[in-house]
């Protein structure tokens, strides 16, 4: 049996996961994924929108994820990876020769990101519309106030 392991944060998941997750379920019969918590993701300097609980359900329902578990540090990959009993080990390729020291327990992967979606780009997007929404609330109520002002 061939076990692939991921690790990811998998915040506003979206279709650019989907197709992540179906390539590296692919490569194996199993696929197990690392989900940083909440707390790790902070050492990370990321801020998550949606909770670890969440996140792990979301994942837990995808057709292509067998099992999630927690990643807590940088660190924990070997002893995971031997855990798992992992064959391959693939990340994105932003992580590029990052994990190659693993190459001696496991087959290391790194795989293109799905164009054109990320979660960064959602999360700009989002706070795009917030900034837009606190710009017209302010608008309105510097409006409002202007008019209590003449009565």
């Amino acid at each position: 049996m061939k076990t692939v392991v991921t690790y990811g944060t998998f915040d506003l998941f979206h279709v650019g996961h989907v197709r992540l997750l179906k390539r590296l379920k692919s490569l194996g019969d199993k696929l197990v994924v690392g989900l940083s918590t909440d707390e790790f993701n902070l050492v990370k300097g990321k801020k998550t929108i949606i909770p670890y609980a969440d996140r792990r359900e979301v994942l837990l329902a995808c057709q292509y994820v067998d099992d999630v578990f927690e990643e807590n540090t940088w660190e924990q990959k070997r002893e995971d990876l031997i855990r798992e009993q992992a064959t391959i080990f693939a990340m994105g390729d932003d992580w590029a020769g990052k994990f190659d020291d693993l190459q001696d327990i496991v087959e290391v992967l790194y795989l293109p990101r799905t164009q054109d979606i990320s979660t960064t780009e959602l999360k700009t997007v989002i706070n795009q519309i917030h900034d837009e929404k606190l710009r017209e609330i302010r608008n309105v109520a510097s409006h409002l106030n202007a008019l209590i002002d003449k009565l």
